[in-house]
This record gives C-alpha cells, sequence and structure tokens, in this order.
C-alpha cells in the first residue's frame, strides 16, 4: 500500500507542469484575450503552481502596453520576486478613460480579475491596484468604484481631482508624487499644502491629523519625505513626496509590497 501512495504521489507531482502550462497559456508578452481586450500576466518566480497568490493591477502610462509592465524592473522586478502575480491591462489606444465616474476601464479591470482567478489562485484578501502617470490615475478611478475588493492602492505620479467623491474606499493608500513633476504637476493645495495629493483619500477615509513621519532612502538618489495617517475612520493613508520629477522611483513598489505583504492585513 506504502509503495501505491509513493507512486500516486509521485504521478501528481509530475502533472504539476502541466497543470500550470494549462493555466498559463498566456503569460508575459502573450496576452490573455478577454472579449475583445486583453491584459498580460507576470507569475512570481519559485511560484509552486498551487499556492494562491496576492495579486497586483498594475495600470501602464499614457502611450504604453501591458508588454512593458511584464518587464518593467521597477513593477514586475518588485513583484516577481515577492510572490505577487502581476496582471498588467491594455488600454485602449494605449491610454485610459479615468476622467468621469462610471468608467468602462473600471468594469474591464474587475473582469481582469476574474478571468485571471480562472487560470491561477489568488488570494482575494491581497489585491493590490497600482498604476503609474495616467495609469496611476486609473488606479486611483478604480479603487473609487471599486474599492471594497482593494487591500491597497499603489500610486506614482497620477492623481484625480481632489474635490471627487468615491463610492468605495480601498482598505490602505499609498501614494508618491515628485516636487519637480512637469507632466502632471505636483497638485499643491491651498497656500502651497505639500500634502493635497491624497486630500480626497484623507477626507474620504476619515483622517485627523498625521500620526507620524518619516524618511528614508531606497538609492542613493531615490529619497522620500513619508507622511502617515495611521487613525482614520477607515483603513490608513500613506504619502511619500521626493524631491525629483515624474517618474516609477526606483524601490518603491518593492518596499510598498514587503511592508504590505509583512502586516498582511
Amino acid at each position: 500500500m506504502r509503495g501505491i501512495a509513493t507512486l500516486i504521489a509521485l504521478a501528481f507531482l509530475a502533472a504539476l507542469p502541466g497543470m500550470a502550462l494549462a493555466q498559463q497559456d498566456c503569460v508575459d508578452q502573450t496576452p490573455c484575450l478577454l472579449g475583445d481586450r486583453s491584459y498580460h500576466v507576470k507569475v512570481p518566480d519559485d511560484w509552486d503552481g498551487v499556492t494562491p497568490m496576492p495579486v497586483m493591477l498594475h495600470f501602464h502610462g499614457w502611450a504604453r502596453q501591458g508588454t512593458l509592465i511584464v518587464k518593467h524592473g521597477r513593477i514586475s522586478g518588485a513583484t516577481r520576486k515577492r510572490g505577487v502575480l502581476l496582471l498588467a491591462p491594455n488600454g485602449l489606444g494605449k491610454s485610459w478613460d479615468f476622467w468621469n465616474p462610471g468608467s468602462p476601464d473600471t468594469e474591464f479591470a474587475a473582469a481582469v480579475i476574474e478571468d485571471a482567478a480562472k487560470r491561477y489562485p489568488i488570494d482575494r484578501s491581497q489585491i493590490f491596484v497600482s498604476g503609474y502617470s495616467w495609469g496611476s490615475a486609473m488606479a486611483w478611478r478604480y479603487s473609487c468604484e471599486n474599492g471594497e475588493d482593494v487591500r491597497a492602492l499603489l500610486a506614482v505620479s497620477g492623481t484625480l481631482d481632489q474635490e471627487e467623491s468615491c463610492e468605495t474606499i480601498p482598505a490602505e493608500v499609498r501614494h508618491t508624487h515628485g516636487l519637480r513633476d512637469t507632466v502632471l504637476d505636483y497638485p499643491y493645495g491651498p497656500d502651497g499644502d505639500e500634502l493635497y495629493p491624497v486630500a480626497l483619500w484623507r477626507r474620504t477615509l476619515g483622517c485627523g491629523a498625521p500620526t507620524g513621519t518619516d524618511s528614508y532612502s531606497t538609492t542613493e538618489k531615490d529619497t522620500f519625505s513619508r507622511t502617515i495617517w495611521a487613525d482614520c475612520a477607515s483603513g490608513k493613508v500613506v504619502f511619500d513626496q521626493h524631491p525629483r520629477g515624474h517618474f516609477i522611483p526606483r524601490g518603491w513598489f518593492a518596499k510598498q509590497l514587503d511592508e504590505l505583504l509583512a502586516t498582511g492585513s
């Protein structure tokens, strides 16, 4: 009986690569088709083919596509080393519809997560939504309209109008923006308020005064001044201001995922 059990176990293990290939009929540069649209997938390194994975849904910047995201060192380089499944939807016309409520791209992006869940086991308690530039504004829009399932919004250099109202909220918001950004200008508030870039979320999550400040570096050139609101009625807001321009700071996504995955809740 022990020999038969061993053979069964070995047969199951031998089948795992085939199961994984069946799940990954579209991966990296090969798009997953979803109706008349598509998205790209990057599977984390050393995934065992079975364990449910956290997910990071990332919206690309203007004039880009998911093909760039799944090979981007500062994005997929962060997810694949941390056991996170990266989903990179493709915007129509290489752009996103985020200007007004009721975006069809919100519905599409939610469908991307559901389609990916049919191909891979995902951990629905750990869904991160991220974006850069116009993709960051789209990530804000998604979290504003579908935030009840979002563990954290991770946004770089792009916002919505801070006076907007959101139907839903993510559990946590993390945003970074450069003071010298001249592409999507740093959104100063009244009287030059430098904390205004996250005013919408501070109001929506019911945050009071900042509960903490910090400074840190991810590289010699990438330095941040962090402000934290942790006593909000719902969730938490973290704002990382930096002195540079419009780009994805090296190591920023990696640091956010490390901190979020360490807490697990």
